[in-house]
């Protein structure tokens, strides 16, 4: 009898912590999914469709972004996303930093945001997309910028101006940053 009863006992326990296992990896699923749906969304924004509202203040906290602050410039507003917890985002940043740099010594209008939790990389990216872009973070990808834009995925560039009747539109969802700046504008 005393045999029958630890064996109950260690499939109690076998249980209990099979349990407690599968609920840590369904946390983590969950976590993952969030993520790749931050990466690897299909349904962003395309050219042609309208920027929904916002309102967001730039990290120095100088100047609050809005919809209809991009419509002022007729030339255009090149709106950049990234994520510090994404590979291909260390590489576009890379190449976007000096695109936008030498679009800004033009006098051309930059937005980038940067989309994760605070910390030492979201950091890294702030300071260096700082000195060539207004720059907004945002925790989740679900965030008033990203709601906005669409954003399905990142990294993402996009080139947006008021059309004829106003409306602030897409008028590249692919911007190619191995061109010059001066002939892609």
């Amino acid at each position: 009898m005393p045999f029958l009863i630890a064996a109950v006992v260690l499939v109690g326990v076998l249980c209990a912590a099979d349990l407690i296992l599968t609920v840590g990896v369904i946390r983590r699923l969950r976590d993952h999914a969030e993520r790749l749906a931050l990466l690897s969304g299909d349904g962003g924004i395309a050219v042609g469709d309208e920027v929904g509202e916002f309102s967001v203040p730039t990290v120095d906290g100088r100047l609050v972004v809005t919809r209809d602050a991009l419509s002022e410039d007729a030339g255009g507003t090149v709106v950049a996303f990234f994520s510090p917890d994404c590979e291909p985002c260390e590489e576009t940043l890379s190449r976007f930093v000096p695109y936008a740099a030498e679009l800004r010594a033009r006098g051309c209008p930059v937005l980038a945001a940067v989309v994760g939790d605070p910390g030492e990389k979201t950091d890294a990216f702030v300071a260096a997309l700082s000195p060539v872009a207004h720059v907004v973070t945002e925790r989740h990808p679900d965030g008033p910028l990203s709601a906005a834009f669409r954003i399905g995925a990142v990294p993402t560039v996009l080139r947006v101006a008021p059309d004829a009747t106003g409306r602030v539109v897409v008028t590249d969802a692919d911007v190619r940053l191995d061109t010059s700046a001066a002939a892609a504008a």
